[in-house]
């Protein structure tokens, strides 16, 4: 199951909770959760509909006493590594902190260990930020995407005194994610830190091709002058040629001995195929056009492959439409050993067939004879067609 973040209004951490129980997460299941943290003071949630506008919604409205605790991220870890959570829920609601006291480090010009949390360390947004990631995995959600955000803008109170809109904090965490922003509905701050911190840690900025289940709509307090929501899409990931890309560059300045070490690296990182075409180029130079085609969510891993280890400034990626035949593999004996078929299947038939290249070369050399002697005796063993 996969989900994406659509933020009109941007995210605060209850709107990202409030989303997941109205997608179906029972909030007992999250009460759990809060009393699994220990805290040091008894917590609860409730939720409600509520109209934002001309949208009806979730509200979840949390219960947690003022803290004024100044709690150090060791604290909170502590907190989070010694209750009864999964590993995944625990990891990643560690990472969520650490985004957070990294980018406040940065903010105060001190380190992550020694910065006090002051708003994302009351235990409000302990509970969504720990809460957030225990419902993603209890909704069976195993990727997470989100729209670009909008910021607001104006001026905030926090515990350092009035600070503008997005708070320093928030902007940080944006840009260390490399995170997309929108044009804002009207001002205010739209995004919170946690809302910031949760996102960068747990979300790609992208749309992916997906087949849409349901709509869940989370509500933020506020009530403004347009819908104050976020809405969680939710669906299965399409797996067919629109999730295919293929990506191209033109080189005409590398040795080409090089070639042959970055096609098989971009294979081993998950390219489908690689391939090499000769051009002529501008100021009649040769030149060579590699191409890779690829899963959409692999492009950038390899872009940077590219860009990192060819000479080249760019690269090209469009969407492409494939049709592909089933393929099985089969392992038959022959007189020189044993050899991998490939078969090529089509609506479950059989309709062709190729002994492995590597294997034959293998026999071939092994057995001093030529590689088409035990292709061939391979292909004696072909199921029936």
């Amino acid at each position: 199951m996969i989900a994406c973040m659509d933020l009109p209004s941007g995210l605060a951490g209850d709107m990202f909770l409030a989303c997941l129980i109205d997608a179906g997460w029972d909030v007992a299941e999250l009460q759990k959760v809060i009393d699994s943290l220990s805290l040091p003071e008894p917590c609860t949630v409730s939720a409600s509909r509520v109209m934002r506008r001309s949208v009806q919604a979730t509200h979840l409205d949390v219960q947690a006493p003022d803290s004024h605790h100044h709690r150090h991220l060791h604290h909170i870890q502590a907190m989070i590594t010694g209750s009864g959570l999964s590993q995944r829920v625990k990891d990643q609601a560690l990472g969520v902190f650490g985004r957070l006291a990294a980018a406040e480090a940065k903010v105060h010009g001190t380190t992550p260990d020694k910065v006090h949390f002051h708003e994302v360390g009351a235990l409000d947004a302990i509970i969504d930020i720990v809460g957030t990631c225990a419902g993603l995995e209890a909704l069976d959600i195993n990727d997470l995407y989100s729209s670009p955000v909008p910021l607001g803008f104006g001026w905030v109170d926090s515990q350092h005194g009035r600070i503008p809109v997005p708070a320093p904090a928030t902007l940080e965490l944006l840009a260390a994610a490399n995170v997309p922003t929108r044009q804002s509905p009207g001002g205010g701050e739209l995004l919170t830190p946690t809302g910031a911190a949760l996102l960068a840690e747990l979300a790609s900025f992208e749309q992916p091709p997906m087949r849409i289940n349901r709509i869940a709509t989370g509500a933020g307090t506020r009530d403004p002058e347009w819908p104050n929501i976020a809405r969680m899409i939710i669906g299965e990931p399409l797996q067919h040629a629109s999730a295919i890309v293929e990506m191209q560059t033109n080189i005409d300045d590398m040795n080409p001995q090089i070639y042959a070490s970055v096609m098989q690296n971009l294979l081993d990182q998950g390219a489908l195929d690689v391939w090499l075409a000769n051009v002529q180029m501008k100021k009649n130079r040769p030149g060579t056009v590699l191409h890779v085609l690829a899963n959409c969510a692999d492009q950038r891993m390899l872009a940077e492959i590219l860009l990192r280890q060819t000479t080249t400034l760019g690269v090209r990626v469009h969407g492409v439409q494939r049709h592909e035949a089933a393929r099985e593999f089969q392992q038959v004996q022959t007189p020189y050993g044993a050899v991998k078929l490939k078969l090529k299947l089509l609506d479950g038939q059989i309709i062709g067939a190729t002994p492995e290249f590597d294997d034959c070369q293998r026999l071939a050399a092994e057995r001093n004879v030529p590689v088409k002697a035990v292709m061939d005796a391979a292909m004696l063993h072909l199921p029936p067609m």
